[in-house]
C-alpha cells in the first residue's frame, strides 16, 4: 500500500462522524500513514487479555485505545468548535500552514 498524506496529525482535535464513536471528540496520539488510520484518546476502547509475563507478572484485562480509519474523523475548528475540512496555504513569511476552510483561521 502505498503511503498518503493524510488531513490529520498528531495532537489535532477531532470528531468521530461514522462508526460505533460518532459525535464523541477526542485528541489524535497517534497517526499511522501507512494504514490510513488513527489513534485517539479515550475512544474506540477494546479489551485486551494479557497472559502473565516477567513484565506483568499479574496479567489481566485491559482496555486500550484503537485505531479509527482516518475517513471517519473530522477536524474540529479550535475557534467555533464545528467540524471544518482544512488546506494549505503560504504565510507572509512563506511558510506552508493548514487552515480552516469555513473560518480562515490557522489549524
Amino acid at each position: 500500500m502505498n503511503k498518503k498524506k493524510l488531513h490529520v496529525k498528531t495532537g489535532d482535535t477531532v470528531k468521530v462522524i461514522a462508526g460505533d464513536e460518532r459525535g464523541k471528540t477526542g485528541r489524535i496520539i497517534a497517526v499511522n500513514a501507512e494504514k490510513q488510520r488513527v489513534t485517539i484518546e479515550g475512544l474506540n476502547l477494546v479489551t485486551k487479555h494479557a497472559k502473565p509475563s516477567a513484565k506483568n507478572p499479574q496479567g489481566g484485562i485491559s482496555q486500550i485505545e484503537a485505531p479509527v480509519h482516518v475517513s471517519n474523523v473530522a477536524i474540529v475548528d479550535p475557534k467555533t468548535g464545528a467540524t471544518t475540512k482544512t488546506a494549505k496555504r503560504k504565510n507572509s513569511e512563506g511558510k506552508t500552514e493548514r487552515y480552516s476552510k469555513k473560518t480562515g483561521e490557522v489549524i
